[in-house]
């Protein structure tokens, strides 16, 4: 017999990330962790910071014709880290 005041863990998890404003972190640190996957080691490499505010993915990128080329495929970062990480995680991208 099941109490009705039991979850499963990933529900106690979430719960808790939600409780504490969290998960907008540990998204953040997926991405960290998973951003040579996700963009290749090319971008990986020339990538200096990242880090999400607001909705907004912010990359400091050290190369000027990757940062340029970087600027016409902002949707696709947002829609690939949106698929990964979290549905509605990123809106925008600013590249620095």
């Amino acid at each position: 017999m099941k109490r009705q005041n039991e979850q499963s863990l990933k529900e106690a998890l979430r719960e808790l990330l939600d409780s504490y404003h969290l998960r907008e972190k540990v998204n953040e640190m997926r991405l960290l962790q998973n951003w040579e996957q996700l963009f290749g080691k090319t971008i990986s490499k020339y990538t200096e910071k990242i880090y999400v505010h607001n909705k907004k993915l912010y990359l400091t990128i050290n190369s000027a014709p990757l940062r340029h080329e970087l600027m016409y495929s902002r949707d696709k970062i947002v829609e690939r880290i949106n698929e990964v990480i979290e549905k509605d995680f990123v809106n925008e991208v600013v590249i620095r």
